[in-house]
């Protein structure tokens, strides 16, 4: 049977219909992820006896895969822009698949951190599919082409982590045999379905400038054209990191809640995160434009984080959830500003940079997060200092917020 083959014009191909096979990979790899995040911590709670330990080895596996991430994922989007998108998916896909079946035959801590390694090196399916959407995409629809990427996660996350807190109350490894299972099948579906959308006339034909990760990142956030939005980004994709790299402690810790707790929780979020990406970012963005959408989303993301760190009681984190719905809309506007302030040529570099932001967080933010946790394990429920993982992402998106006001004005 033959693949299906891209033109090999310099002609954008139709959008619409090589988006929604993109969009349904992105769906199954957040659909995956979302399958570990409530039991993965419980998970490493098996191997550990205290609670502050759980948290910092949580931390560790989550920074080693950050650093994985951070140090390859530049160099494969690098590789997209010269090979072409779809090999690269495909190695992201095989990849994913080793690092959660893996997981779920884990012995030991050591075993856990082997998955996490090769879950690191393989994940360029951001990046990767950024840069799909933006050969598929118009330059004037990238913003909405991400938000439809980010909405594609967000109905992962609406069905990952409820569906992983059910199969970890049966055994909480389940949930690993599951996400490794669908990404093979994820594999199988990109290898005779998802066609090429980079032409080979627009291919890049030097070497990889993504080698170093660093460079093409600092090379990014000193573009003056659009520098300042990726530095906005960096704030606010660090303060989201945060809050996800600790969801399912600390509220376990404060709350008492457990992996279903949390998946019904994390259903509940990811929602709201879909139908504001989905369906009304076209909308905000028509009435507010994307620089008053980001200042708006912002302002709202960082009241929200500080009244989740108050909250002394679990209904109230379901309470104060609406207020962070604008949030979820900053990160692919400011996506879609970067995009189309740079070359059409190097759409996979810069989307690479981008996901580098991220995957340097991965690295960092989960070490700190972890001794901001370890610290508040033996307060009080009602000790307001048990909120600091909060109050630190209200802070980030408090100073983003007076960042973009000044480098918009």
């Amino acid at each position: 049977m033959r693949l299906a083959e891209a033109p090999h014009t310099d002609a954008a191909p139709p959008a619409s219909p090589r988006l929604t096979f993109v969009l349904l990979c992105a769906f199954i790899d957040m659909l995956n992820v979302g399958l570990a995040v409530p039991v993965l911590p419980v998970l490493v709670g098996e191997f550990v006896e205290a609670r502050d330990i759980q948290a910092l080895w949580f931390g560790v596996l989550t920074a080693v895969f950050g650093l994985m991430q951070f140090t390859c994922m530049p160099l494969l989007g690098a590789l997209s822009d010269r090979i072409g998108r779809r090999p690269v998916l495909m190695i992201s896909m095989a990849g994913m698949s080793i690092n959660f079946l893996s997981t779920a035959l884990a012995p030991n801590l050591a075993s856990l951190f082997i998955g996490r390694i090769v879950g690191g090196m393989s994940a360029a399916s951001l990046s990767v599919i950024a840069a799909y959407a933006s050969d598929v995409s118009q330059p004037q629809q990238r913003a909405r082409s991400y938000g439809q990427i980010s909405a594609a996660f967000g109905l992962g996350f609406i069905c990952g982590p409820m569906l992983g807190g059910l199969l970890g109350s049966i055994d909480i490894r389940l949930p690993f045999a599951v996400a490794g299972t669908l990404s093979a099948i994820n594999l199988v579906y990109g290898a005779l379905f998802i066609p090429e959308s980079l032409p080979a006339g627009r291919r890049l034909k030097s070497r990889l400038r993504g080698v170093n990760p660093v460079a093409p990142m600092l090379a990014v956030l000193r573009d003056p054209r659009c520098g300042a939005a990726a530095w906005v980004f960096l704030l606010v994709t660090f303060a989201n990191l945060l809050t996800q790299t600790t969801w399912v402690l600390y509220t376990a810790f404060r709350f008492g809640w457990t992996p279903r707790d949390n998946g019904i929780a994390l259903f509940v979020v990811g929602v709201g995160a879909a139908v504001i990406q989905a369906g009304m970012l076209p909308w905000l963005l028509l009435r507010l434009g994307e620089k008053r959408l980001i200042l708006t989303g912002l302002v709202a993301g960082a009241a929200a984080c500080l009244l989740f760190g108050l909250a002394t009681k679990g209904w109230m984190m379901y309470a104060i959830m609406p207020l962070n719905l604008l949030a979820f809309v900053v990160a692919p506007t400011l996506q879609g500003i970067v995009s189309k302030a740079s070359a059409e040529q190097e759409q996979g570099v810069v989307m690479g940079s981008l996901q580098s932001i991220g995957s340097l967080g991965v690295f960092v933010i989960p070490l700190f997060g972890a001794g901001l946790l370890q610290n508040a394990t033996h307060l009080a429920s009602s000790d307001w200092r048990a909120g600091a993982t909060f109050f630190t992402c209200a802070v980030m998106q408090a100073v983003a917020a007076v960042w973009a006001l000044r480098s918009f004005r």
